[in-house]
C-alpha cells in the first residue's frame, strides 16, 4: 500500500461563498510516493439541514437534503485527458475478487470536477441545535481490508434577503400594555407602557432608534426602564426547541408616582444572520426589539426584519406624498358620489301674464339679426336683476341661468319686479338654443308668442 502523501480539494478562483443556481468547480489533488491500489476516485457535492435536541451535537434527531450529486473522477480502465489512469490487475479472468481493483500510479493527479447547485437552496447557518451545511467530499476506495481516503471542504451559501421586498417595511413597529402595579400585596394603580422603532427592516451596522413612553399612574416609583435586541430561533423537531438570546441591550431611569416620562435610545445592530431562511422548513429566525420594566414586570415586544440588502432611501414615502394621495382618493369618491350641483328648487307663480301681440316693424327693427340673449356673466350687477344698495352680487340668478332652459309663458318668484311685471329679460339655456318664436307670418294657432321680447336696451330702460 502506497503512502498517500497529499489528498486536499481546490476550488476554482479560491471562491467559498456562492449563490443559488450557481456551479461550483475545482479540483481534486491526490499525491502518493508509491503505486496505490484502489477501486475508484469519487466526488460528492451535498447540502443538507441538520437538527438536534441536545447542544452542540452532530447526531441530528432530524434532517432536510437540499442536493446530493456524486461523479466518478477516475475509476478502473478510466483514462483521464491529463494521461493520468487506474490500471486494472487481476490474477485470471474468474477472479471476481480482484476483478474491479486497479493500481494509482505513484506521483500527483489532479482530478477536475463541477457541479451545479440548486435554485431552491437556504442560506447556510451554524446554530445550538442545528446547522444549514455545504460541502464538497472527496473519497477514494481501495480494495478490501485496504484503508479507504476521504476528504471534505466546505462552502458557504449565500441567499440575500432584500429588505426592499417586504411589505410594510418603512412603516413603525409599535406596541402598548398596561400593567397593575402591586406593592405588598396591594394594588397601587395601573402602569402604561407605550414604544415603538422608527422602521420595521434594518442590516447589520445600522442603528434602531426606539421611542419609549410610560405613563406611572400609581403610588410608587417604577423600575428601571429597558431595551434590547432579541434573537429568537426556532428549530422543528418533534418537539420544537427555542433559543432565545438577547444580541445588545441598553436601559434607562424610573418614572415616579404619577409622572409621565419620554424615553428615547439607540441599538447599533452587529453582524447577524438573516431573519428569513427561504427554503428551510426546519429553522425559523426571528427578531424583536423588547421594552420593559422591572417594576412592575411588564414587557412589549416590537418585530423587526434584519436583511442583508440595504432599504434604498431614495423610495422611502414621505409624509406629504402620502397625504396628497390620501386627500386625492378622498377628493375621488366625493366626486363619485356628488356628480354635480343640485340646482334649487323653486315654485311657479299664479297664472303668467298674456304675451303681448305680434309686432313685425318692431321686431324688424329691433331684432334685425334674431334676438339673443344676454350671457350668465353679465346678471352681477345692478343692471342685472340685483337688488340696488344691498352690495350683494345676485348670484341665485346666475345659477338659475345655469340650471334651466327658458319656457315661454313661465316667470320664476325671484326674477319677477316689485311692480308685478313680467322679468326684465328671458334668459336661455346653456345648448344656445334660438329664441322660441314663431317666424315672421306664421298662423295665429302657434302655441308660441306672436311678438318677440323686448330687447336688452329696452329692458334695461324699463
Amino acid at each position: 500500500m502506497g503512502k498517500l502523501q497529499k489528498f486536499e480539494i481546490t476550488f476554482d478562483q479560491t471562491k467559498t461563498v456562492y449563490s443559488p443556481g450557481d456551479s461550483i468547480s475545482g479540483k481534486v489533488t491526490v499525491k502518493i510516493d508509491q503505486p496505490l491500489q484502489c477501486k475508484a476516485v469519487k466526488v460528492n457535492c451535498n447540502g443538507f439541514c441538520g437538527v438536534t435536541t441536545k447542544s452542540n451535537d452532530t447526531e441530528w434527531t432530524v434532517e432536510e437534503q437540499y442536493f446530493n450529486s456524486t461523479v466518478s473522477v477516475a475509476d478502473t480502465g478510466f483514462v483521464l485527458a491529463m494521461g493520468v489512469c487506474i490500471q486494472q490487475s487481476g490474477k485470471k479472468r474468474g477472479d471476481h475478487t480482484r476483478q474491479h481493483e486497479g493500481t494509482l500510479k505513484a506521483g500527483e493527479h489532479n482530478f477536475p470536477f463541477k457541479f451545479l447547485i440548486a435554485e431552491s437552496a437556504p442560506t447556510s447557518f451554524e446554530g445550538n441545535y442545528g446547522r444549514i451545511i455545504y460541502r464538497v467530499r472527496a473519497f477514494i476506495t481501495t480494495p478490501r481490508f485496504a484503508k479507504d481516503y476521504n476528504t471534505e471542504k466546505a462552502f458557504y451559501l449565500l441567499r440575500p434577503l432584500n429588505l426592499n421586498e417586504l411589505p410594510d417595511v418603512w412603516e413603525k413597529s409599535s406596541s402598548a400594555v398596561t400593567q397593575q402595579f402591586t406593592y405588598m400585596l396591594m394594588k397601587t394603580g395601573t402602569v402604561t407602557l407605550k414604544a415603538e422603532t422608527d422602521m420595521k427592516g434594518y442590516t447589520p451596522g445600522d442603528i434602531i432608534q426606539v421611542m419609549a413612553n410610560l405613563h406611572n399612574q400609581s403610588g410608587k416609583t417604577t423600575g428601571n426602564i429597558g431595551a434590547g435586541l432579541v434573537q429568537r430561533i426556532t428549530y422543528e423537531t418533534k418537539k420544537p426547541v427555542h433559543d432565545v438570546r438577547t444580541i445588545a441591550e441598553v436601559e434607562g431611569g424610573t418614572v415616579k408616582a404619577g409622572k409621565e416620562l419620554e424615553w428615547k435610545e439607540q441599538i447599533i445592530i452587529p453582524p447577524l444572520p438573516q431573519s428569513s431562511l427561504v427554503g428551510c422548513a426546519l429553522i425559523k429566525i426571528e427578531y424583536y426589539v423588547k421594552v420593559s420594566l422591572k417594576s412592575p414586570d411588564v414587557l412589549l415586544t416590537l418585530p423587526i426584519h434584519i436583511g442583508n440588502i440595504s432599504l434604498d432611501k431614495t423610495n422611502r414615502p414621505s409624509k406629504k406624498k402620502a397625504a396628497s394621495a390620501s386627500a386625492a382618493a378622498e377628493d375621488a369618491s366625493a366626486s363619485a358620489a356628488s356628480p354635480g350641483p343640485v340646482p334649487p328648487t323653486t315654485k311657479p307663480t299664479s297664472a303668467p301674464r298674456p304675451a303681448p301681440r305680434h309686432n313685425a316693424a318692431q321686431s324688424r327693427r329691433s331684432y334685425p339679426d334674431g334676438p339673443s340673449a344676454p350671457q350668465a356673466e353679465f346678471y352681477d350687477g345692478p343692471e342685472g336683476g340685483s337688488s340696488a344698495g344691498n352690495g350683494q352680487p345676485n348670484k341665485r340668478q346666475s345659477q338659475l341661468v345655469n340650471a334651466f332652459s327658458y319656457a315661454p309663458g313661465l316667470s320664476f318668484l325671484q326674477d319677477r319686479q316689485p311692480n308685478g311685471s313680467a322679468p326684465s329679460a328671458p334668459s336661455y339655456g346653456a345648448s344656445n338654443t334660438s329664441a322660441p318664436f314663431a317666424p315672421e307670418g306664421a298662423s295665429g294657432g302657434s302655441l308660441y308668442p306672436q311678438v318677440p321680447p323686448p330687447s336688452y336696451d329696452e329692458s334695461c330702460n324699463t
